[in-house]
């Protein structure tokens, strides 16, 4: 399944690697303090680590917050330069692994089993 109708028309992207431990209040305590936003409002943020190969994703959703979050297995999200807003196309991209300002994208990867041989 896809998540990718998301539900809002704004996407803000938070350009400093955020401490993936960090669930709902802490996310939407940033969004509030330091990206000076209101979470409640129809956009989703998005937040990666320093490593940039996890995600997180946090919206309202009527009567209460949505958390996405992707982890790579092998290469790193494309972060993009610019500070602020990303169009959902864009997001869409960034989680596909494509470089939004270059649209290069990342090999896929297949696997077999979630165990790796010691």
């Amino acid at each position: 399944m896809r998540i990718r109708n998301w539900p809002v028309s704004q996407v803000y992207v938070y350009r400093e690697p955020c401490d993936m431990r960090k669930s709902i209040d802490g996310l939407a305590a940033i969004v509030e303090l330091e990206m000076t936003l209101s979470p409640f409002q129809p956009a989703l943020f998005v937040f990666c680590n320093r490593q940039r190969d996890k995600v997180k994703l946090l919206y309202w959703e009527r009567n209460g917050f949505v958390l996405w979050y992707k982890r790579l297995e092998k290469q790193r999200f494309k972060w993009p330069r610019r500070l602020g807003q990303i169009s959902p196309e864009q997001l869409s991209w960034l989680l596909d692994g494509i470089d939004i300002e270059r649209l290069q994208p990342h090999s896929a990867l297949h696997f077999k089993t979630v165990m790796s041989p010691d």
